[in-house]
């Protein structure tokens, strides 16, 4: 039902979920050592309701940053975002604490108007992103591809939140094969709860009133951590028996990241699951599974005329959820 609502929310191009500050904190504490003497940016945030403002105002000091800005989107389409009602777009400019209470007082916060309404594509924001060395925030879903794109445009270190169904996108998705994008740590189950007016249809058990329950978020960043060098532990061994052959592919079916096999030295499809546990000194990624990105990976149409990994299972024609097509690394 979360999945219904977001893509209802997309649809009528509300998508500007506010995220919690306890989970920007679970995910911000992985990435302390690179914030040290650099400026960053939230340029898709109303600091009134925005956490990533309230963390890093908060945190000047202890990260050691340089500065933040912070820009303030006018509100100009009812149906855009909702919670946006300035009248006039802004940006924040906050050089640190002055009076030595390391609180961010509002008279240490230079409060700045802009002239057009602050979208993050527009000529002054651009100005304002060449500042910045590193960006944070949460971006319009619906935007996502442009966002990505302008990032890599004007090579910007970057942790962002979106949606698992950008790794399919053809935009985005050769970035991750080339190493140029990947995932963070994460919302504990892949789910995370964001501030929002938005209707929630969250289970009564998993329901928090005043948010929305979105499943499939995770953290994109170029930003290197820890996670991302940890060797996958691998353990089973191949028999054709439990690795279907693909029928429109040369490569065997992995239905769990965990059942990697040790002993395959070929391609495999893995879930995308995988992704959380890439690491690109153990594995390369070779291609996706379906749509277009598979064409160009080389597999062939299956019995559904679709562009799809296929196998046949005690005489059942299948083809698996989406997968990742990858190889271990000599």
């Amino acid at each position: 039902m979360a999945n219904k609502n977001l893509n209802a929310a997309k649809e009528a191009k509300k998508d500007e979920f506010y995220t919690q500050l306890e989970d920007i904190n679970n995910e911000l504490r992985h990435y302390r050592e690179h914030f040290r003497g650099k400026t960053v940016l939230c340029n898709c945030d109303d600091p009134r309701v925005s956490n990533f403002f309230t963390y890093f105002a908060y945190n000047f000091e202890f990260l050691g940053l340089k500065r933040l800005i912070t820009t303030c989107y006018k509100n100009q389409d009812m149906d855009l975002f909702s919670q946006n009602k300035s009248e006039q777009a802004i940006y924040l400019i906050y050089d640190g604490d002055k009076n030595g209470n390391n609180i961010p007082d509002p008279e240490e916060i230079g409060i700045h108007p802009l002239k057009g309404d602050g979208d993050f594509r527009s000529r002054e924001c651009i100005e304002l992103l060449k500042q910045a060395d590193i960006v944070v925030t949460n971006p319009p879903f619906s935007l996502f591809r442009e966002y990505v794109a302008q990032l890599m445009q004007y090579e910007k270190k970057f942790l962002i939140i979106g949606h698992q169904n950008a790794i399919h996108y053809k935009e985005i998705f050769p970035l991750i094969k080339e190493n140029k994008i990947w995932l963070g740590y994460g919302f504990k189950g892949g789910a995370g709860h964001f501030i929002s007016n938005y209707e929630d249809k969250a289970t009564a058990g998993d329901h928090r009133e005043g948010m929305i329950r979105v499943s499939g978020v995770h953290w994109f960043t170029n930003l290197e951590i820890k996670k991302r060098h940890e060797n996958l532990i691998l353990y089973r061994n191949y028999t054709p028996d439990e690795y279907p052959h693909y029928e429109n592919y040369d490569a065997i079916d992995v239905g769990k990241t965990e059942n990697i096999p040790c002993d395959y030295d070929g391609i495999m499809g893995v879930p995308d699951t995988f992704l959380d546990k890439f690491n690109p000194d153990q594995f390369e990624i070779i291609g996706l599974g379906s749509g277009d990105l598979a064409k160009q990976a080389g597999v062939t149409k299956n019995y559904r005329g679709r562009t799809d990994l296929a196998f046949t299972v005690e005489g059942k024609h299948k083809c698996p959820y989406s997968r990742i097509l990858i190889r271990k690394k000599q």
